[in-house]
């Protein structure tokens, strides 16, 4: 089985485990495909967390630059393994700025990318994943009340704030323009907007807006060919789903969009984790037919990397694979 989206404590500071931990945790775990994909760089130091402080720009570039070439050796470590590692990168937009230089990254580089998850974690500059204060923050940037109990009390019936629907307005766009930009493989975790608030739902008719985007992003993805990200860690942040939730799940599946699974894992004893729920969303609630995996490929994708999205074998929910996670 596969998972496309991994960090480690040795190149990410929220994270756990060297690199080469998570490798082996991967191996014994019984992966087919595993994907290595640290946070491309920030290059502004105001968009340093908390936990860098002690960081420059500098510093987040060289360290990125050693992620690169560690990860290259961790495959080579583990060539003869039944396990096959990529290597890629996760994006941040935060800016025009990062789409730049992740162009630049990425032919400084050449061809040692596999592929790209592409993510959004900020909107109007502002982290919206890093805790729920923040989060609020990033909601107060667009008006209203930025307090956290009101905003709580008023998802309670659905009635989704203007000031937060124009947030996850903002997101989507962002979330277009990466994808205009740099044709990631993966769609990393979709819907990361509603992390706090995952109750809510979207329609054409209760909030056309959004619907309106998440369509626009859907079908322009699909049409490239990306692999949109079932990711595991909304499961351990409180959701009873995977990114993305249900009524965009459904849309993607209904218009002929491709799922990938992802771990999200932040350190070795986070591989695999949660994956026997991610088999009942993805089979018994979304009845997904066919799962998809990337694998290295001599022609170049749209996006210019040579990495192709290959389809599950037989019946996918009946791999031995899942009777070990």
């Amino acid at each position: 089985m596969h998972s496309h989206h991994s960090h480690s404590g040795q190149f990410c500071r929220h994270a756990n485990g060297a690199l080469s931990e998570v490798a082996q945790a991967a191996v014994l775990k019984g992966f087919s495909v595993y994907g290595l994909t640290e946070h491309a760089p920030r290059y502004r130091t105001r968009d340093l967390y908390p936990e860098e402080s002690d960081l420059s720009i500098e510093d987040l570039s060289s360290a990125f630059d050693t992620f690169v070439n560690e990860a290259h050796n961790v495959r080579e470590e583990h060539s003869s393994s039944a396990t096959a590692f990529l290597v890629g990168l996760e994006t941040d937009y935060i800016t025009d700025l990062d789409l730049v230089m992740t162009e630049n990254l990425l032919a400084r580089h050449g061809d040692k990318f596999d592929y790209i998850v592409g993510s959004i974690h900020h909107v109007n500059e502002i982290p919206i994943d890093f805790d729920r204060e923040t989060f609020e923050r990033a909601l107060g940037s667009f008006g209203g009340s930025d307090a956290p109990d009101s905003t709580t009390a008023s998802l309670i019936n659905q009635d989704i704030p203007q000031n937060y629907q124009d947030l996850i307005i903002s997101y989507l766009d962002s979330q277009y323009k990466l994808m205009q930009g740099l044709h990631p493989e993966i769609i990393g975790h979709f819907d990361l907007f509603r992390l706090y608030n995952p109750s809510i739902t979207f329609s054409a008719s209760s909030t056309p807006a959004i619907w309106e985007r998440i369509m626009r992003n859907v079908q322009y993805a699909i049409e490239y060919g990306a692999l949109f990200e079932a990711n595991a860690a909304a499961f351990r942040k409180g959701w009873d789903t995977a990114y993305p939730g249900k009524e965009i799940a459904r849309l993607i599946v209904d218009h002929g969009g491709r799922f990938a699974l992802s771990d999200d894992s932040h350190g070795p004893e986070f591989i695999g984790l949660n994956y026997s729920r991610l088999r009942a969303y993805l089979h018994d609630v979304l009845e997904v037919p066919t799962i998809y995996h990337l694998e290295q490929s001599r022609v170049c994708n749209r996006g210019g990397r040579k990495v192709r999205a290959v389809a599950s074998t037989g019946l996918w929910w009946e791999d031995p694979f899942w009777k070990q996670v």
